[in-house]
Order: C-alpha cells, then sequence, then structure tokens
C-alpha cells in the first residue's frame, strides 16, 4: 500500500505532524510514500515579499529512500473563479507523476491541508481510502475571499473523504456537527528522538525560561514582556524563525535564537527549567494543541502557558501553570521551578503521547 500525502509543510521545514504522520504509514505498512509540498492557496499579502528576501533555511532531514517529495507549480490565484483554472494547466506533470506512482499499488490520499488541487485528485486517481487530518482552523489564517474560498474546499473536502481525524477538542466540535465518524488525534511526542530518562536529571538546568517555535502573530509579546521583567534575574530564551515583528527595546534577559533542526532543538530543551508557551487567544489559536506541550513533558519540564486552544483544558493537570495579563507571573515561575516529575511519571507520559499511538487510535486504515 502507498500513500500520496498532500502536505501543509514543505518536507525542508522544521519537523511537524505531517513529517511523523507519513513515518508511521511507513513504518505500518511497509509502503512507500509521495510528499506533495503546499503551493499558494491565497491571494499574496505585502509580507509575501518580506518572505522572499527571508528564505528560511532547510531544517529537515534528507528524505528517505521510500518518500519521494513533489513540488507542484501554481500561481497565487486559486481563490478567484475562472483564473484558478490556470493552475490546473500547470499541474498536468504533477498529476500524471501522481497516477503512475498510484497505479502501482492500492493507494491511500492523505490531504494535509484543503486545496483545489487535492479537490482534483479526490476525483483523477485511484484511491483505496482517503482522509483529511484537520490540524488547524486553516480558514483563519486568511482574510476576504481567501478566507472564503478556502472555507469552501474545506468543506467539499470533508464531504469527499472516507475517514475524517481532528487534531483539538476546538475542531472536534467545530466537524461534529458535520460529520459523526470523527477520530480526535491529538498531538504527540517523537518518543524516540528524545534522551533517556537515566540523563534527564544528571544535572541542573540553568535559569531558563524557553521557547521553542514559531514566533509568529500568534506569539503574545505583552505577556513575555512582562514575565521578563517580572523576573529578570531568568533568562527567557525564544528559539525558531521569526515570523512576526519583534518589539523594540526588549529586555536584556530575553535572548532570540534562530531555528534550529529537531535535535538541537531537544537538545535546547533540555536546558530549560521550565518550558513556555505564551500564545495569544483567539480564532488562530482556539483550534492548537502545540507539539511543543508534549516536548516539554516528555523531558520531564513544568509548563507556563497561557490560556488558549486545548491548553485551556489542562488547568488542572500538575506541572501545567496558565497564565493571563492579570495572573501573579512571579508566583507562577515560582511555582513551576519548584515542581519536580517524576522519571516513572515522564515515561508513562511518553508511553501515553507518542506519534504511534496517535495515528493508531485514529484508524486511518482501518
Amino acid at each position: 500500500m502507498r500513500l500520496v500525502y498532500l502536505s501543509p509543510v514543505a518536507w525542508n521545514s522544521h519537523t511537524q505532524r505531517p513529517h511523523y504522520l507519513v513515518e508511521w504509514f511507513h513504518n505500518k505498512t511497509d509502503g512507500d510514500v509521495m510528499w506533495v509540498d503546499p503551493y499558494p492557496t491565497r491571494l499574496p499579502l505585502w509580507r509575501d515579499l518580506r518572505d522572499l528576501r527571508n528564505k528560511p533555511p532547510d531544517l529537515a532531514s534528507p528524505p528517505p529512500k521510500w518518500l519521494k517529495i513533489v513540488s507542484p507549480k501554481a500561481l497565487p490565484v486559486e481563490p478567484l473563479p475562472g483564473i484558478a483554472s490556470l493552475n490546473r494547466w500547470l499541474w498536468g506533470r504533477t498529476i500524471r507523476s501522481i497516477k503512475l506512482f498510484v497505479d502501482a499499488e492500492p493507494c491511500v490520499l492523505g490531504i494535509g491541508k484543503p486545496s483545489e488541487l487535492a479537490l482534483q485528485l479526490l476525483s483523477a486517481i485511484r484511491l483505496q481510502r482517503s482522509f483529511y487530518d484537520a490540524m488547524d482552523d486553516f480558514p483563519a489564517f486568511y482574510g476576504g475571499i481567501s478566507r472564503n474560498a478556502m472555507l469552501k474546499r474545506e468543506f467539499l473536502i470533508v464531504s469527499k473523504v472516507s475517514r475524517m481525524i481532528v487534531s483539538s477538542t476546538e475542531l472536534m466540535n467545530r466537524w461534529s456537527v458535520h460529520r459523526k465518524d470523527l477520530a480526535l488525534s491529538l498531538n504527540g511526542c517523537a518518543v524516540e528522538s528524545l534522551p533517556q530518562l537515566s540523563a534527564l536529571h544528571q544535572q541542573s538546568p540553568a535559569q531558563v525560561l524557553g521557547y521553542i517555535g514559531t514566533i509568529g502573530e500568534w506569539f503574545d509579546w505583552d505577556i513575555v514582556l512582562k514575565l521578563a521583567r517580572t523576573v529578570p534575574s531568568m533568562r527567557i530564551r525564544l528559539i525558531g524563525p521569526i515570523a512576526s515583528s519583534v518589539p523594540d527595546n526588549i529586555p536584556t534577559n530575553i535572548e532570540i535564537l534562530g531555528p534550529c533542526r529537531h535535535d538541537g532543538a531537544i537538545a535546547e530543551m533540555v536546558k530549560f527549567c521550565v518550558g513556555i508557551i505564551p500564545f495569544k487567544r483567539n480564532r488562530l489559536t482556539a483550534s492548537v494543541d502545540p507539539i511543543k506541550y508534549y516536548e516539554y513533558r516528555s523531558l520531564g519540564l513544568p509548563v507556563i502557558s497561557t490560556r488558549f486552544g486545548e491548553m485551556s483544558l489542562r488547568e488542572n493537570e500538575p506541572g501545567i501553570f496558565l497564565i493571563d495579563r492579570c495572573s501573579d507571573l512571579a508566583e507562577a515561575v515560582g511555582a513551576a521551578k519548584n515542581y519536580q516529575m517524576s522519571l516513572a511519571d515522564i515515561e508513562q507520559f511518553r508511553i501515553s503521547n507518542s506519534w504511534t499511538k496517535r495515528f493508531d487510535s485514529a484508524k486511518i486504515l482501518a
């Protein structure tokens, strides 16, 4: 069995849920995977010019032998009726390549992001199964015509696929009105990439409140600045690509480092004494279950987080300290620093929250 997977992120981006999903598929079936990189599904914005100048580094590992990467050519006109048909002409070679791949063996189509190409493939290729893994509220990232077009295409895909998976409770609540056979598959952790349990408590971590991940428009700079000023003796280390503006005159105890590969990110996290997830609370983050939560906890780190998305449901979990702008941040930091997770609890957390367990429970291949 083979998989054609339309990814919401490029293969050479930092390792995310789509990378783990295709690896899980291959391990389960020993089948080959065709990974289809995303193309523009909204109209261009002025900030896209900045993004073109600041090309992100290649952070992924070289693709394994069982995976082939396809990068469709497309103009950024998908939301426009009529003109969008130009892309169908550009996709001729891509669709032929996918058909050859599919005709060799029984095949599953996986959709990680709604698109016109996904709709074309659902009707154009011979499939054994199809699934949509809804891991974000995709229309929330867009505005105007682009948002309306994304909404329409997402509903069409939801109505056509044989299986639908959602990655958060908010998405489950949203889509359960339209499909009764949803599978909730929260995010997880790549347990096999983590250091051994015996190595976690061999040295005391530095006095660092750390964040790993993209610093985008959902990142709550206000609360991070307040946190830095509240605990000036501690360093706040932010590691990841910057996709939004950074405030001027940030406190000297805030360190901003560039993005790194996944193994480097784990090595940095081990140096934290507390993991932080400072996201704004809005429609964009309401559907988010942050992978960094699972990585922090799988390393035994306490977590200070704002009340957004799936994190807002973890109020009573041990080692989780939820804050907002009215919180006593000094008290939250003190409580987090004093919390220690036992090795037995870390081991159980890893077992319960591995990517393998997540995707097995989703019954993608059932």
